[in-house]
């Protein structure tokens, strides 16, 4: 009788703590959202962020309580001798946070480090060249989202692009747009929605605008995204994030549906800021 009390004792408490786990979550996020924001901490945002200024106070005051969740949940890790330094978490953090203004409650949850390495760094890519041959190359890269748990990133490129802002690159975009692909496993291009009914509209929107650029690419025709973008959805996705946060008004311009889909997503309309 005793052992039959104690299971179910044990069952009770596993159950209690995962019910309670999330509400304990929530209540530890709201504490570091509400943290008085250091000045210093500002002072650098606006210096390494050309478009902090032009958000609305509320996106500010939302985008800074983002960074300190950000910066007590994630590790920080410099590579090849780089002393990471209080402006290389802050700008990092601050970039990858504006694709959290969308209140979604979730802190890319599968990550839990940032490399950063001083600029282009090596690694060993294999690639079939034909259906029997295999050929490993060393690749120069400038960053790489992992589905496991860590974001890579090039301290040289995210400098290039926070201060080249409209030029519709942005390494820290870019990787983290994966992240937030890949936070069910797969890496297709399509983030979790809110509903399931969202999911059809931005297969067509996605599908449309992604066949538009691959086109675009083949016969030479310039298209307000890059042309990597053309490489699969899940760069297609990617890059299009990047456009809609630094080329917004081109964007709308020539994928009025895609920018709307992506202000759907990102609850955000980066037009307002330029």
């Amino acid at each position: 009788m005793i052992p039959t009390i104690i299971v179910f004792l044990i069952i009770g408490l596993i159950i209690t703590g995962i019910l309670i786990s999330p509400i304990i979550t929530k209540q530890r996020i709201n504490r570091l959202k509400k943290r008085p924001f250091p000045p210093l901490w500002n002072a650098i945002i606006e210096n390494n962020l050309p478009i902090y200024t032009r958000l609305s106070p509320d996106e500010r005051r939302r985008l800074q309580g983002h960074v300190q969740v950000f910066l007590a949940e994630k590790q920080f890790i410099g590579c090849q001798g780089l002393q990471v330094t209080e402006e290389m978490k802050l700008t990092i953090a601050a970039v990858a946070c504006l694709l959290l203004l969308n209140e979604r409650g979730e802190y890319f949850p599968t990550l839990r480090s940032i490399l950063i390495y001083p600029s282009a760094y090596i690694v060993n890519e294999t690639v079939a060249t034909s259906e029997y041959v295999v050929e490993e190359r060393r690749v120069a890269r400038l960053g790489e989202s992992w589905s496991r748990d860590q974001v890579v990133l090039s301290w040289e490129q995210v400098q290039q692009d926070t201060h080249n802002w409209s030029d519709g690159h942005n390494v820290i975009l870019h990787e983290f747009a994966h992240q937030l692909d890949q936070e069910e496993g797969k890496t297709q291009g399509v983030p979790i929605l809110p509903r399931k009914s969202d999911y059809p509209i931005w297969a067509r929107v996605m599908t449309e605008a992604y066949q538009q650029l691959c086109n675009d690419v083949q016969r030479g025709i310039k298209n307000v995204m890059d042309n990597y973008g053309a490489t699969n959805p899940a760069e297609f996705f990617a890059v299009a994030t990047e456009t809609f946060f630094e080329k917004p008004q081109q964007l709308l311009k020539m994928h009025p549906g895609l920018y709307e889909l992506l202000q759907g997503y990102y609850q955000v309309d980066p037009g307002e800021w330029v």
